[in-house]
């Protein structure tokens, strides 16, 4: 068992805790969320940069239906969250027994819901990129990328809700081993979706080198006939430039982006469900339990989802109405937007690693009864995640221009992306305030008030402010207005966490 088992095991039964161990306990769990939250930005990272070099009108495409791709991500994560927060609530208060069976029921309730909603994606797919105000270039790329992504919708919701599942257990460290591990499958899958098959030459100036000194130890004719056998094998061949090779390829260019990470999550969600099933420590099956839908446990998921699902219809709604406002400001504009959101991920998606460690260790203190422990360890986690989230913007303002250079060639989409995205730097910290408070609210099962307050932050703030200055001064005014909102956002839920009516929770109990 790890240190932070232990340590979990330590909180939850009421042993006294060190300042300093309740901070270690915080980052050891973060640490792994945070690198399964990056990976997950690579790996988009990694489609946009791909799709980049296919032309502005490609990356247009992937940027028009992202905000709607987001929307269904969303429905999923509040499935996710209906059954992560009882199950780190029922391992908190010692009753494994029934996490196990929490687990059993989420599994098959989200598969479910994942199937219909790629069902309902699929049929939406064609007319989608139109009815955001797509331009007719860009639109059957468009709807190609949504449908293959969407027909994955199963195995993403799956890889989410069993690495949610590890995560309520304690078990941190999994889950961001095997989200590294897909955004490695995603690079090689991607070379081979997107791109036709193609000679590469890599300069590699130290392979004449090796070569000749090989000709002159072994002989020149055996080195030669060497060669010649290595050309066959991998269809490559050396020259004073380097080494030229032939790579495989389909070359379904967007659809193939979409593809390459759906491939990708699969296998990840096939490993990560496997190893819940029959290894993680405290939920895994043994032989003679049976599953069990219990009223109580699906109303309570209902509780707790219905306001996440909610919260992320009304903010994915909010970004595809940002995306309508984004549209006719031209493809130029679509690609920087979609290329400075997928680069600002890099920093705030380290929050929702904070926050994926504040949900777990809110929830198990409210299942153990710790009242006073859970209220240390949201300032605690929000303390960690405003930290992160600083330093993450203040590298994302110097970055900026490499940040977005490392995703398209286009000189006019990076100055533009660049620019945009040193305008939201400054709202990073109140940014980390709302995602890490989220996570320590939803922790103790508060939901409603949350989601209420996303909504207007969203739709009372960012979106009119956005309508009324992007025809004025183009996408600097829609990001402008995204950063005035989500300083705004921090400062609702900091006031929240503080005046602590999420912890009436304890009374209920």
């Amino acid at each position: 068992m790890s240190s932070s088992e232990n340590l979990l095991k330590d909180m939850i039964s009421g042993k006294s805790m060190t300042a300093s161990q309740q901070i270690g306990l915080t980052v050891r769990l973060s640490i792994p969320a945070i690198l399964a939250q990056i990976s997950s930005i690579v790996m988009q990272y990694i489609d946009a940069s791909m799709v980049g070099r296919l032309g502005a009108n490609a990356s247009g495409a992937i940027g028009l239906v992202s905000s709607t791709t987001w929307l269904f991500g969303g429905l999923c994560i509040a499935v996710t969250t209906g059954f992560t927060v009882q199950i780190a609530q029922a391992v908190g208060a010692g009753e494994d027994k029934s996490a196990k069976n929490i687990m059993k029921q989420g599994l098959i309730i989200a598969l479910c819901i994942s199937v219909l909603l790629a069902l309902i994606a699929a049929l939406i797919s064609m007319p989608l990129p139109g009815w955001l105000g797509g331009e007719a270039a860009i639109q059957k790329m468009a709807s190609q990328y949504f449908l293959v992504y969407m027909l994955g919708l199963p195995a993403l919701q799956m890889n989410s809700i069993a690495g949610g599942m590890h995560q309520s257990s304690g078990n941190m460290r999994l889950p961001g081993i095997l989200n590294v591990m897909c955004c490695v499958m995603d690079v090689i899958f991607n070379l081979f979706f997107i791109f036709p098959t193609r000679i590469v030459n890599l300069s590699i100036p130290f392979l004449s080198s090796v070569r000749l000194a090989g000709s002159q130890m072994a002989g020149t004719v055996q080195a030669e006939a060497f060669g010649s056998h290595l050309s066959t094998l991998v269809q490559s061949e050396t020259s004073m430039n380097g080494l030229t090779f032939t790579m495989p390829g389909l070359g379904l260019g967007v659809a193939g982006a979409a593809l390459g990470t759906i491939t990708a999550e699969a296998v990840t969600c096939a490993i990560m469900v496997t190893a819940l099933l029959w290894k993680n420590r405290t939920l895994h099956l043994r032989k003679g339990e049976h599953l069990r839908f219990h009223r109580y446990t699906l109303a309570r998921a209902v509780k707790i989802g219905a306001p996440v699902g909610l919260e992320q219809m009304v903010m994915c709604s909010a970004y595809v109405m940002s995306t309508k406002i984004v549209s006719p400001l031209g493809t130029i504009a679509i690609a920087a937007n979609s290329f400075a959101v997928t680069a600002e991920s890099f920093c705030y998606m380290p929050g929702y690693g904070v926050q994926a460690a504040a949900t777990t260790l809110v929830g198990q203190c409210v299942g153990a009864g710790q009242k006073q422990l859970s209220r240390r360890m949201a300032w605690i986690t929000m303390g960690l995640g405003v930290s992160v989230m600083t330093i993450g913007g203040v590298l994302m303002y110097i970055a900026a221009p490499a940040m977005i250079g490392v995703l398209t060639p286009n000189e006019e989409i990076r100055n533009l992306g660049a620019a945009v995205l040193r305008i939201e730097a400054f709202a990073e910290p109140f940014y980390a305030a709302s995602i890490v408070a989220s996570g320590a609210l939803r922790g103790a099962g508060d939901t409603l008030v949350p989601s209420c307050m996303n909504f207007a932050s969203m739709w009372c703030v960012r979106i009119p402010l956005a309508a009324i200055l992007a025809p004025r001064v183009g996408l600097y005014g829609v990001w402008i207005a995204m950063c005035v909102e989500l300083c705004f956002r921090g400062i609702l839920f900091t006031t929240r966490l503080k005046r602590e009516r999420w912890m009436r929770v304890f009374e209920e109990k």
